[in-house]
């Protein structure tokens, strides 16, 4: 069995009470998190270590979060960089975009609309810029959306496509069942009263999958939740 190491996530934010927020919110969807509450701490740790997302705040005691993001891209690093800030100007945005941010989120914001923003940046850091995800027999097109097994068009629903990637985007990880309804659903999920549907999904989603011969990577957790296993 293939073990992947946690995704890791670096808060860089001055405001505790907000950061600690985010990391209590991103440690429950099973991310490995540090935090930098100035300029020159967050510089050092991102000069050290390598990190699968940073959440970037603009303003920090001592500098400026724009050179962070500078000095990052200087060493011709890879991590994936959301801004997060209460300067929510256009000027700001292409700014932070052109130096090499991958997302701009503007505060405050919903925890479900962060996460949706990390996965999407790990997710075009992990899969081929072509667009094209291939894992063995099947074949993901990000673009016209569809799905091949072995060469066979498969019809999924959006509700499925979107489980399929969220799957196939954090292989072998244990993905909750909470995780997968705020997937889903974002705030909305907080509104049901059990995860019933995110059970009737899964299951619609391996039977079309089984009908087409795959190898049955989509494992129940029992009592946890599902895991897409490699």
């Amino acid at each position: 069995m293939l073990t992947l190491r946690p995704m890791k996530i670096l808060v860089i934010e001055d405001e505790m009470e907000l950061a600690s927020d985010i990391v209590h919110y991103l440690s429950g969807e099973n991310y490995r998190c540090e935090t930098a509450g100035d300029f020159a701490t967050a510089k050092e740790k991102v000069s050290l270590y390598q990190y699968d997302c940073i959440l970037l705040d603009l303003m920090l005691p001592g500098g400026d979060g724009f050179d962070i993001l500078e000095h990052l891209r200087s060493q011709n690093k890879q991590d994936g960089v959301i801004i997060i800030s209460a300067k929510d100007t256009l000027e700001d945005k292409i700014k932070g975009l052109n130096i090499g941010a991958d997302d701009y989120l503007a505060k405050p914001f919903h925890h479900s609309e962060l996460a949706a923003r990390i996965h999407s940046v790990i997710r075009r850091k992990q899969f081929d810029p072509s667009n094209l995800i291939i894992q063995n027999e099947i074949k993901i097109d990000l673009l016209s959306k569809t799905v091949q097994i072995e060469g066979n068009p498969i019809l999924l629903t959006k509700k499925e496509y979107d489980l399929l990637l969220f799957f196939i985007g954090n292989k072998n990880r244990v993905l909750s069942k909470s995780a997968l309804a705020e997937h889903l659903s974002g705030d909305l999920a907080d509104m049901f009263d059990s995860h019933d549907f995110v059970y009737a999904h899964v299951k619609n989603l391996k039977k079309k999958l089984n009908e087409q011969g795959y190898a049955g990577y989509l494992k129940t957790i029992y009592g946890t939740g599902y895991k897409w296993e490699i």
